[in-house]
Protein backbone atom coordinates (compact mmCIF):
# COMPACT_ATOMS: atom_id res chain seq x y z
CA UNK A 1 0.00 0.00 0.00
CA UNK A 2 1.30 3.04 -1.14
CA UNK A 3 1.52 6.36 1.02
CA UNK A 4 0.49 7.82 -2.37
CA UNK A 5 -2.50 6.01 -3.07
CA UNK A 6 -6.49 6.70 -2.19
CA UNK A 7 -7.13 3.71 -0.39
CA UNK A 8 -4.21 4.48 2.26
CA UNK A 9 -5.12 8.65 2.37
CA UNK A 10 -8.67 8.43 2.72
CA UNK A 11 -9.25 4.47 4.50
CA UNK A 12 -6.35 3.33 6.07
CA UNK A 13 -4.43 6.52 7.50
CA UNK A 14 -7.95 8.23 9.19
CA UNK A 15 -9.00 4.80 10.23
CA UNK A 16 -5.66 3.72 12.02
CA UNK A 17 -5.38 7.45 13.20
CA UNK A 18 -9.20 7.29 14.76
CA UNK A 19 -8.36 3.74 16.64
CA UNK A 20 -4.76 5.01 17.70
CA UNK A 21 -6.31 8.26 19.39
CA UNK A 22 -9.41 6.51 20.99
CA UNK A 23 -7.27 4.12 22.26
CA UNK A 24 -6.29 3.72 26.03
CA UNK A 25 -3.21 5.14 26.54
CA UNK A 26 -1.45 1.70 28.11
CA UNK A 27 -2.98 0.18 24.77
CA UNK A 28 -1.54 3.00 21.88
CA UNK A 29 0.91 0.48 21.21
CA UNK A 30 -1.20 -2.79 20.64
CA UNK A 31 -2.98 -0.66 17.96
CA UNK A 32 0.18 0.81 16.50
CA UNK A 33 1.34 -2.97 15.99
CA UNK A 34 -1.94 -4.25 15.07
CA UNK A 35 -2.55 -1.45 12.67
CA UNK A 36 0.93 -1.83 11.05
CA UNK A 37 0.57 -5.09 10.90
CA UNK A 38 -2.38 -4.75 8.77
CA UNK A 39 -0.44 -2.21 6.70
CA UNK A 40 2.47 -4.81 5.78
CA UNK A 41 0.10 -7.66 5.34
CA UNK A 42 -2.06 -5.63 2.75
CA UNK A 43 0.30 -6.24 -0.08
CA UNK A 44 3.44 -8.79 1.58
CA UNK A 45 1.07 -11.39 3.82
CA UNK A 46 3.43 -13.93 2.73
CA UNK A 47 6.74 -12.39 3.89
CA UNK A 48 4.90 -11.54 7.66
CA UNK A 49 6.85 -13.99 8.87
CA UNK A 50 10.50 -13.13 8.27
CA UNK A 51 9.52 -9.31 9.66
CA UNK A 52 7.77 -11.22 12.60
CA UNK A 53 11.01 -13.81 12.95
CA UNK A 54 13.23 -10.57 12.73
CA UNK A 55 11.30 -8.98 16.14
CA UNK A 56 11.27 -12.14 17.82
CA UNK A 57 15.44 -12.87 17.27
CA UNK A 58 16.68 -9.54 18.62
CA UNK A 59 13.39 -9.04 20.99
CA UNK A 60 14.80 -12.55 22.76
CA UNK A 61 18.51 -12.02 21.86
CA UNK A 62 18.09 -8.54 23.26
CA UNK A 63 16.49 -9.53 27.01
CA UNK A 64 20.01 -12.21 26.58
CA UNK A 65 22.03 -9.54 25.83
CA UNK A 66 21.22 -7.78 28.77
CA UNK A 67 20.56 -10.27 31.18
CA UNK A 68 24.21 -11.87 30.61
CA UNK A 69 25.75 -7.90 30.61
CA UNK A 70 28.27 -8.58 32.87
CA UNK A 71 29.22 -11.84 30.97
CA UNK A 72 31.44 -10.74 27.90
CA UNK A 73 31.36 -14.19 26.65
CA UNK A 74 27.48 -15.26 26.48
CA UNK A 75 26.68 -11.49 25.94
CA UNK A 76 28.49 -11.39 22.94
CA UNK A 77 27.22 -14.78 21.47
CA UNK A 78 23.44 -13.34 21.84
CA UNK A 79 24.90 -10.22 20.02
CA UNK A 80 26.47 -12.54 17.12
CA UNK A 81 23.70 -14.70 17.38
CA UNK A 82 20.97 -11.90 16.68
CA UNK A 83 23.22 -10.39 13.84
CA UNK A 84 23.31 -13.74 12.05
CA UNK A 85 19.73 -14.28 12.35
CA UNK A 86 18.75 -11.28 10.89
CA UNK A 87 21.37 -10.49 8.07
CA UNK A 88 20.73 -14.15 6.67
CA UNK A 89 17.39 -13.76 5.91
CA UNK A 90 18.08 -10.02 3.98
CA UNK A 91 21.36 -11.99 2.43
CA UNK A 92 19.18 -15.32 0.94
CA UNK A 93 16.52 -12.75 -0.22
CA UNK A 94 18.50 -10.06 -1.58
CA UNK A 95 21.94 -11.62 -2.59
CA UNK A 96 21.43 -15.27 -3.26
CA UNK A 97 21.07 -15.11 -7.11
CA UNK A 98 23.86 -12.82 -7.68
CA UNK A 99 26.19 -14.66 -5.33
CA UNK A 100 25.30 -17.82 -7.58
CA UNK A 101 25.53 -16.04 -10.80
CA UNK A 102 28.78 -14.67 -10.14
CA UNK A 103 30.20 -17.74 -8.47
CA UNK A 104 29.14 -19.78 -12.07
CA UNK A 105 31.04 -16.84 -13.85
CA UNK A 106 34.48 -17.66 -11.87
CA UNK A 107 33.90 -21.11 -11.56
CA UNK A 108 32.49 -21.84 -14.85
CA UNK A 109 30.09 -24.43 -12.62
CA UNK A 110 25.78 -23.92 -14.03
CA UNK A 111 24.38 -23.76 -10.44
CA UNK A 112 20.86 -22.87 -11.31
CA UNK A 113 19.39 -20.05 -9.54
CA UNK A 114 16.60 -19.99 -6.89
CA UNK A 115 13.32 -19.36 -8.83
CA UNK A 116 10.50 -16.72 -7.81
CA UNK A 117 12.99 -15.01 -5.52
CA UNK A 118 11.08 -12.02 -4.99
CA UNK A 119 12.41 -9.33 -1.97
CA UNK A 120 10.41 -8.72 0.95
CA UNK A 121 9.43 -5.32 1.15
CA UNK A 122 11.35 -3.08 3.64
CA UNK A 123 13.74 -6.02 4.83
CA UNK A 124 16.89 -3.52 4.55
CA UNK A 125 15.03 -1.01 6.42
CA UNK A 126 13.67 -3.35 9.28
CA UNK A 127 16.51 -5.36 9.48
CA UNK A 128 19.06 -2.43 9.80
CA UNK A 129 16.92 -1.22 12.94
CA UNK A 130 16.27 -4.33 14.39
CA UNK A 131 20.27 -5.00 14.46
CA UNK A 132 20.95 -1.31 16.00
CA UNK A 133 18.66 -2.01 18.34
CA UNK A 134 20.76 -5.42 19.81
CA UNK A 135 23.70 -3.44 19.28
CA UNK A 136 22.91 -0.69 21.10
CA UNK A 137 21.61 -3.28 23.76
CA UNK A 138 25.29 -4.85 23.68
CA UNK A 139 27.03 -1.25 24.20
CA UNK A 140 24.21 -0.32 26.58
CA UNK A 141 23.26 2.79 24.97
CA UNK A 142 19.90 1.20 25.81
CA UNK A 143 18.31 -1.49 28.37
CA UNK A 144 16.64 -4.20 26.71
CA UNK A 145 12.47 -3.98 25.65
CA UNK A 146 10.81 -6.55 27.75
CA UNK A 147 7.66 -6.05 26.31
CA UNK A 148 7.05 -7.53 22.84
CA UNK A 149 4.05 -5.65 22.01
CA UNK A 150 6.29 -2.39 22.68
CA UNK A 151 9.25 -3.86 20.51
CA UNK A 152 7.24 -5.19 17.59
CA UNK A 153 5.46 -1.53 17.46
CA UNK A 154 9.11 0.32 17.43
CA UNK A 155 10.16 -2.29 14.22
CA UNK A 156 6.89 -2.62 12.06
CA UNK A 157 5.82 1.07 13.15
CA UNK A 158 3.94 1.66 9.49
CA UNK A 159 4.88 5.04 8.56
CA UNK A 160 8.51 3.98 8.43
CA UNK A 161 8.33 0.34 8.32
CA UNK A 162 9.56 -0.14 4.37
CA UNK A 163 11.31 3.15 3.27
CA UNK A 164 12.86 4.48 6.75
CA UNK A 165 13.90 6.99 8.36
CA UNK A 166 16.02 4.19 9.96
CA UNK A 167 14.94 5.22 13.42
CA UNK A 168 16.85 3.98 16.42
CA UNK A 169 15.52 2.30 19.53
CA UNK A 170 16.98 4.93 21.51
CA UNK A 171 15.34 7.56 19.30
CA UNK A 172 11.91 6.60 20.47
CA UNK A 173 12.51 4.37 23.16
CA UNK A 174 11.10 7.37 25.93
CA UNK A 175 8.00 8.29 23.66
CA UNK A 176 7.51 4.93 22.95
CA UNK A 177 6.74 4.05 27.02
CA UNK A 178 4.80 7.51 27.52
CA UNK A 179 1.37 6.60 28.63
CA UNK A 180 -0.22 10.17 28.47
CA UNK A 181 0.66 13.16 26.50
CA UNK A 182 1.96 11.33 23.89
CA UNK A 183 -0.17 13.55 21.58
CA UNK A 184 -0.34 16.78 21.02
CA UNK A 185 -2.56 18.78 19.01
CA UNK A 186 0.88 20.75 18.03
CA UNK A 187 2.23 17.29 16.86
CA UNK A 188 -0.69 16.83 14.62
CA UNK A 189 -0.32 20.13 12.88
CA UNK A 190 2.90 19.72 12.67
CA UNK A 191 2.56 16.21 11.29
CA UNK A 192 0.12 17.05 8.67
CA UNK A 193 2.21 20.22 7.40
CA UNK A 194 5.58 17.50 7.36
CA UNK A 195 3.00 14.81 5.27
CA UNK A 196 1.10 17.28 2.60
CA UNK A 197 4.94 18.54 1.95
CA UNK A 198 5.76 15.07 1.71
CA UNK A 199 3.13 13.83 -0.39
CA UNK A 200 3.53 17.13 -2.65
CA UNK A 201 7.10 16.42 -3.31
CA UNK A 202 6.41 12.52 -4.44
CA UNK A 203 3.19 13.16 -6.54
CA UNK A 204 3.42 16.59 -8.08
CA UNK A 205 7.33 16.43 -8.77
CA UNK A 206 8.84 13.05 -8.34
CA UNK A 207 5.91 11.53 -10.59
CA UNK A 208 5.70 14.18 -13.51
CA UNK A 209 9.88 14.39 -13.77
CA UNK A 210 10.12 10.82 -14.29
CA UNK A 211 7.84 10.95 -17.20
CA UNK A 212 10.80 12.39 -19.12
CA UNK A 213 13.15 9.99 -18.03
CA UNK A 214 10.85 6.64 -19.00
CA UNK A 215 9.61 8.56 -22.38
CA UNK A 216 13.70 8.10 -22.94
CA UNK A 217 14.25 4.31 -21.49
CA UNK A 218 10.24 3.19 -21.80
CA UNK A 219 8.23 2.33 -19.07
CA UNK A 220 8.19 -1.23 -17.08
CA UNK A 221 6.44 -3.46 -14.56
CA UNK A 222 7.97 -6.15 -12.70
CA UNK A 223 10.97 -5.97 -15.65
CA UNK A 224 8.14 -6.37 -18.01
CA UNK A 225 8.07 -3.53 -21.01
CA UNK A 226 4.31 -1.56 -20.04
CA UNK A 227 5.22 1.65 -22.11
CA UNK A 228 7.34 2.26 -25.27
CA UNK A 229 10.03 4.72 -25.02
CA UNK A 230 12.59 6.34 -27.17
CA UNK A 231 14.83 3.54 -26.19
CA UNK A 232 18.09 4.79 -25.05
CA UNK A 233 19.88 4.02 -28.21
CA UNK A 234 18.22 6.04 -30.16
CA UNK A 235 18.61 9.00 -28.06
CA UNK A 236 21.35 11.67 -28.74
CA UNK A 237 24.13 12.65 -26.08
CA UNK A 238 21.85 15.78 -25.64
CA UNK A 239 18.80 14.02 -24.80
CA UNK A 240 20.66 11.12 -22.50
CA UNK A 241 21.93 13.83 -20.09
CA UNK A 242 18.53 15.56 -20.23
CA UNK A 243 17.21 11.85 -18.78
CA UNK A 244 19.43 12.01 -16.51
CA UNK A 245 19.15 15.26 -14.97
CA UNK A 246 15.17 14.50 -14.88
CA UNK A 247 16.12 10.61 -13.16
CA UNK A 248 18.44 12.93 -10.40
CA UNK A 249 14.83 15.04 -9.45
CA UNK A 250 12.76 12.07 -8.92
CA UNK A 251 15.25 10.30 -7.23
CA UNK A 252 15.69 12.85 -4.54
CA UNK A 253 12.15 13.99 -4.39
CA UNK A 254 10.80 10.56 -4.32
CA UNK A 255 13.05 9.46 -1.50
CA UNK A 256 12.67 12.49 -0.10
CA UNK A 257 9.19 12.91 0.09
CA UNK A 258 8.52 9.71 0.99
CA UNK A 259 10.58 9.91 4.04
CA UNK A 260 8.73 13.40 5.20
CA UNK A 261 5.67 11.61 4.47
CA UNK A 262 6.52 9.12 7.56
CA UNK A 263 8.54 11.68 9.40
CA UNK A 264 4.79 13.98 9.28
CA UNK A 265 3.02 10.21 10.11
CA UNK A 266 5.40 9.81 13.14
CA UNK A 267 4.52 13.15 14.69
CA UNK A 268 0.83 12.35 14.45
CA UNK A 269 1.47 9.26 16.00
CA UNK A 270 3.55 11.00 19.13
CA UNK A 271 7.22 10.38 17.68
CA UNK A 272 10.13 12.13 16.48
CA UNK A 273 11.77 10.23 13.80
CA UNK A 274 15.40 12.12 12.41
CA UNK A 275 15.42 14.10 9.32
CA UNK A 276 16.72 12.00 6.15
CA UNK A 277 17.00 14.46 3.60
CA UNK A 278 17.94 17.88 4.45
CA UNK A 279 18.30 19.99 0.70
CA UNK A 280 21.41 17.59 -0.66
CA UNK A 281 21.48 19.31 -3.52
CA UNK A 282 22.77 22.63 -2.53
CA UNK A 283 26.31 20.92 -1.56
CA UNK A 284 29.41 22.61 -2.21
CA UNK A 285 31.38 18.87 -1.52
CA UNK A 286 30.48 15.13 -1.85
CA UNK A 287 31.43 15.08 1.81
CA UNK A 288 28.68 17.82 2.70
CA UNK A 289 26.25 15.68 0.13
CA UNK A 290 26.47 12.71 1.88
CA UNK A 291 25.87 14.87 5.27
CA UNK A 292 22.60 16.17 3.77
CA UNK A 293 21.50 12.83 1.62
CA UNK A 294 19.75 9.62 3.48
CA UNK A 295 21.30 10.65 6.29
CA UNK A 296 19.99 7.64 8.75
CA UNK A 297 21.63 5.66 6.64
CA UNK A 298 24.64 7.14 6.56
CA UNK A 299 24.46 7.67 10.59
CA UNK A 300 23.76 3.92 10.92
CA UNK A 301 27.11 2.94 8.75
CA UNK A 302 29.02 5.39 10.54
CA UNK A 303 27.90 4.26 14.40
CA UNK A 304 27.61 0.83 13.41
CA UNK A 305 30.84 -0.04 11.04
CA UNK A 306 33.08 3.11 10.37
CA UNK A 307 33.59 3.98 14.16
CA UNK A 308 33.82 0.29 15.39
CA UNK A 309 36.41 -0.39 12.84
CA UNK A 310 38.23 2.67 14.02
CA UNK A 311 37.02 5.64 12.38
CA UNK A 312 39.93 8.48 11.98
CA UNK A 313 41.69 7.20 14.94
CA UNK A 314 44.41 4.56 13.58
CA UNK A 315 46.01 7.00 11.27
CA UNK A 316 45.19 7.95 7.52
CA UNK A 317 45.45 4.98 5.92
CA UNK A 318 43.39 2.73 8.01
CA UNK A 319 41.28 5.74 7.50
CA UNK A 320 41.22 5.55 4.21
CA UNK A 321 40.60 1.40 4.28
CA UNK A 322 37.79 2.12 6.45
CA UNK A 323 36.27 4.49 4.15
CA UNK A 324 36.61 1.67 1.55
CA UNK A 325 34.89 -0.56 3.86
CA UNK A 326 31.63 1.06 4.53
CA UNK A 327 31.20 2.15 1.09
CA UNK A 328 31.28 -0.82 -0.37
CA UNK A 329 29.03 -2.11 2.19
CA UNK A 330 26.99 0.78 1.27
CA UNK A 331 26.82 0.58 -2.27
CA UNK A 332 25.80 -3.27 -2.05
CA UNK A 333 23.03 -2.49 0.82
CA UNK A 334 21.59 -0.71 -2.04
CA UNK A 335 21.20 -3.62 -4.25
CA UNK A 336 22.41 -7.09 -5.62
CA UNK A 337 24.01 -5.34 -8.60
CA UNK A 338 27.99 -4.54 -9.83
CA UNK A 339 26.33 -0.97 -10.23
CA UNK A 340 25.99 -0.42 -7.26
CA UNK A 341 29.06 -1.69 -6.10
CA UNK A 342 30.48 0.90 -8.68
CA UNK A 343 28.49 3.16 -7.06
CA UNK A 344 29.95 2.79 -3.57
CA UNK A 345 33.24 1.97 -5.06
CA UNK A 346 32.96 5.69 -6.63
CA UNK A 347 31.84 7.43 -3.88
CA UNK A 348 34.61 6.16 -1.77
CA UNK A 349 37.09 7.44 -4.61
CA UNK A 350 36.15 10.76 -3.93
CA UNK A 351 35.45 10.83 -0.52
CA UNK A 352 38.71 9.77 -0.10
CA UNK A 353 40.57 12.41 -2.61
CA UNK A 354 38.56 14.91 -0.54
CA UNK A 355 39.89 14.08 2.50
CA UNK A 356 43.17 14.22 1.70
CA UNK A 357 43.38 16.57 -0.72
CA UNK A 358 40.53 18.75 -2.33
CA UNK A 359 38.38 19.41 0.77
CA UNK A 360 40.11 22.73 1.91
CA UNK A 361 39.91 23.91 -1.50
CA UNK A 362 36.39 23.30 -2.33
CA UNK A 363 35.99 25.00 1.15
CA UNK A 364 37.32 28.27 -0.18
CA UNK A 365 35.49 27.99 -3.78
CA UNK A 366 32.00 29.53 -4.05
CA UNK A 367 30.65 28.85 -7.45
CA UNK A 368 32.86 26.06 -8.70
CA UNK A 369 32.24 23.58 -5.68
CA UNK A 370 29.16 23.77 -6.18
CA UNK A 371 28.90 22.81 -10.18
CA UNK A 372 31.59 20.06 -9.77
CA UNK A 373 29.26 18.81 -6.68
CA UNK A 374 26.45 18.80 -9.05
CA UNK A 375 28.25 16.73 -11.74
CA UNK A 376 29.56 14.33 -9.50
CA UNK A 377 26.18 13.22 -8.18
CA UNK A 378 24.36 13.64 -11.26
CA UNK A 379 27.10 11.34 -12.92
CA UNK A 380 26.78 8.92 -9.74
CA UNK A 381 22.93 8.58 -10.08
CA UNK A 382 23.67 7.42 -13.75
CA UNK A 383 25.93 4.81 -12.26
CA UNK A 384 23.18 3.89 -10.06
CA UNK A 385 20.37 3.60 -12.41
CA UNK A 386 22.77 1.06 -14.81
CA UNK A 387 20.73 -1.90 -13.95
CA UNK A 388 17.56 -0.69 -14.62
CA UNK A 389 14.75 -2.20 -17.33
CA UNK A 390 15.89 -0.53 -20.47
CA UNK A 391 19.19 0.35 -19.36
CA UNK A 392 22.76 -0.49 -20.21
CA UNK A 393 25.52 0.61 -18.47
CA UNK A 394 27.99 0.69 -21.30
CA UNK A 395 25.90 2.55 -23.47
CA UNK A 396 24.17 5.16 -20.97
CA UNK A 397 28.11 6.05 -20.65
CA UNK A 398 28.85 5.95 -24.33
CA UNK A 399 26.14 8.31 -24.62
CA UNK A 400 26.98 11.04 -21.82
CA UNK A 401 30.68 11.23 -22.72
CA UNK A 402 30.84 10.49 -26.27
CA UNK A 403 28.81 12.67 -28.48
CA UNK A 404 26.48 11.33 -30.55
CA UNK A 405 23.34 11.79 -32.60
CA UNK A 406 20.10 10.83 -31.93
CA UNK A 407 16.78 12.10 -30.61
CA UNK A 408 17.07 15.58 -29.73
CA UNK A 409 16.38 17.11 -26.33
CA UNK A 410 14.77 20.27 -27.49
CA UNK A 411 11.49 18.58 -27.67
CA UNK A 412 11.58 16.79 -24.65
CA UNK A 413 12.87 19.98 -23.03
CA UNK A 414 10.00 22.49 -23.79
CA UNK A 415 7.50 19.75 -22.31
CA UNK A 416 9.14 19.26 -19.33
CA UNK A 417 10.61 22.48 -18.63
CA UNK A 418 7.94 23.54 -16.12
CA UNK A 419 8.21 20.39 -13.96
CA UNK A 420 12.34 20.37 -14.14
CA UNK A 421 12.12 24.13 -13.28
CA UNK A 422 10.00 23.30 -10.38
CA UNK A 423 12.47 20.38 -8.99
CA UNK A 424 15.56 22.65 -9.51
CA UNK A 425 13.70 25.35 -7.90
CA UNK A 426 12.37 22.83 -4.52
CA UNK A 427 15.55 21.78 -4.44
CA UNK A 428 17.36 24.99 -2.98
CA UNK A 429 16.77 26.95 -0.20
CA UNK A 430 14.41 29.88 -1.46
CA UNK A 431 11.32 27.76 -0.45
CA UNK A 432 11.83 26.87 2.74
CA UNK A 433 12.73 30.67 3.66
CA UNK A 434 9.26 31.48 1.99
CA UNK A 435 7.66 29.51 4.10
CA UNK A 436 9.31 30.20 7.30
CA UNK A 437 7.89 34.27 6.45
CA UNK A 438 4.31 33.15 6.09
CA UNK A 439 3.84 29.70 8.33
CA UNK A 440 2.43 31.67 11.39
CA UNK A 441 -0.08 33.27 9.41
CA UNK A 442 -3.14 30.85 10.19
CA UNK A 443 -5.23 31.93 6.68
CA UNK A 444 -2.00 31.64 4.40
CA UNK A 445 -0.83 27.95 6.09
CA UNK A 446 -4.31 26.89 5.80
CA UNK A 447 -4.89 27.74 1.79
CA UNK A 448 -1.35 26.41 1.12
CA UNK A 449 -1.66 23.25 2.71
CA UNK A 450 -5.46 23.06 1.37
CA UNK A 451 -4.39 23.82 -2.48
CA UNK A 452 -1.29 21.27 -1.95
CA UNK A 453 -3.43 18.31 -0.69
CA UNK A 454 -6.63 18.88 -3.50
CA UNK A 455 -3.54 19.16 -6.26
CA UNK A 456 -2.28 16.12 -4.97
CA UNK A 457 -5.43 14.24 -5.10
CA UNK A 458 -6.46 15.21 -8.19
CA UNK A 459 -3.42 14.06 -9.93
CA UNK A 460 -3.26 10.85 -7.56
CA UNK A 461 -6.56 10.31 -8.69
CA UNK A 462 -5.73 10.79 -12.73
CA UNK A 463 -2.46 9.14 -12.79
CA UNK A 464 -3.07 6.01 -11.42
CA UNK A 465 -0.22 4.49 -9.92
CA UNK A 466 3.03 5.34 -9.13
CA UNK A 467 5.44 3.01 -7.67
CA UNK A 468 8.13 4.28 -4.65
CA UNK A 469 11.54 3.93 -6.44
CA UNK A 470 13.30 2.68 -3.20
CA UNK A 471 10.56 -0.23 -3.09
CA UNK A 472 13.64 -2.68 -5.24
CA UNK A 473 16.26 -1.61 -1.89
Amino acid sequence: MLFSSIVFLFRFLPITLFLYYVSPPKLKNTTLLLCSLVFYCWGEVKFFWIMAAVILINYLCGMWIDRFKDNLRLSRFFLVLSIIGSLSMLIYYKYSNFFITNFNALTHLNLSLIDNLVLPLGISFYTFQSMSYSIDVYRRVVSSERNLINFGAYVSMFPQLIAGPIVRYADITERLHITKGRVTLDRIDEGITLFIFGLSKKVLIADNVNKLWTDIIGQYSGGELIGAGVGLENASTGLVWLGIVAYTLYIYFDFSGYSLMGIGMGKMLGFDFPMNFNLPYISHSVTEFWRRWHMTLSSWFREYVYIPLGGNRKGIKRQIFNICVVWFLTGFWHGANWNFILWGVYYAALLIVEKVWLLPKLEKGRVWPHLYTILIFTVGWALFVGSDPGVSLRLLFEKMFIPQGGVGALYYLRNYIAVLGLGILFSSTLPQKLWDRVKDNVVVRGITLGVLLVCCVAYMEAGGYSPFLYFNF
